[in-house]
């Protein structure tokens, strides 16, 4: 029969062995527990940081969109820089490991974005500047145009005023016929078969503003059968033709002048003269009369 003694030893050294066993498992347990949250921590930390990295990533590519959106002279540069942070994107989100080296890059980029976009924000004033400039000189412009075109119009009129008015005007146009005695006396007459001489004249009005020196007229007689009496030479003027009687030049001086001119003819037609007086192809005055 065995001893009781002995077998209350036995029993104390296994629950001895298994309460050691007990602690060495809870020990292993908890590390294990440990390690398991310090592994979670760092992920969750690396998680975290990379999503960091990656909204400042986007933050700097929005803020170069809208720089490059406003299409001024660095637009190039401004493109090549974000292409960076896009490639940077990128890399981060093929990423499984630590993102702190990208933290560095970051930061360069954040500042060479500050300087850009603030270099960018001075040409935009510059060219603000420039644009209200060329927008004031365009208003000048334009006024000063349409007050040049208002002086070429008043010129223009101005010019037509005094063309009209340097013309010469032909006064008090007239015509009788008389009788040439052998003395020389000349007497009036008013019948065809007694008359040998028409006595054609008329006055160049005063006229300050016209261009002095000669002064050529043409005077067409044209009797009752539609003849053109006298010289009957013709002279041309551009597409126009003037047949005429005589012509007949004088010296103006700015003052009136009075001109007469004899046309002598035979066997003048009973019936009414129309006398023409032209200043080269325009038609100044005309007057007419009658033979009996």
């Amino acid at each position: 029969m065995e001893n009781p003694k002995n077998n209350n030893s036995s029993l104390k050294a296994v629950i001895a062995v298994l309460a050691v066993l007990l602690v060495g498992s809870l020990v292993y347990i908890f590390k294990l527990s440990s390690d398991s949250d310090v592994t979670k921590t760092e992920l969750t930390t690396t998680l975290t940081e990379k999503e960091s990295v990656m909204k400042d990533l986007q933050e700097l590519k929005a803020t170069y969109d809208a720089a490059i959106a406003e299409n001024t002279s660095m637009s190039d540069e401004l493109i090549q820089e974000r292409d960076k942070v896009v490639a940077l994107m990128d890399d981060l989100n093929k990423s499984k490991g630590d993102v702190s080296k990208y933290r560095s890059q970051v930061q360069a980029m954040q500042s060479k974005m500050k300087t850009l976009v603030a270099e960018n924000d001075e040409l935009k004033k510059q060219n603000g500047v420039l644009t209200t400039q060329r927008d004031s000189t365009i208003v000048v412009l334009g006024e000063s145009k349409k007050y040049n075109e208002v002086l070429v119009g008043q010129n223009e009129e101005l010019a037509k005023t005094v063309e009209k008015g340097s013309k010469l005007s032909i006064l008090n146009t007239k015509t009788a016929a008389y009788k040439l005695k052998s003395s020389g006396k000349q007497i009036e007459t008013d019948k065809a078969s007694r008359a040998d001489i028409l006595k054609i004249s008329f006055t160049i009005a005063e006229n300050q503003i016209a261009k002095s020196g000669d002064k050529t007229y043409y005077v067409q007689v044209i009797d009752a059968k539609n003849n053109v009496l006298g010289d009957k030479k013709t002279e041309s003027f551009g597409d126009n033709s003037l047949t005429y009687s005589f012509k007949t030049t004088v010296q103006y001086e700015n003052k009136s002048v009075n001109v007469v001119q004899d046309l002598p003819g035979k066997d003048f037609a009973k019936g009414t003269y129309f006398i023409n007086v032209f200043d080269n192809d325009e038609l100044v005055s005309k007057t007419s009369f009658s033979l009996r």
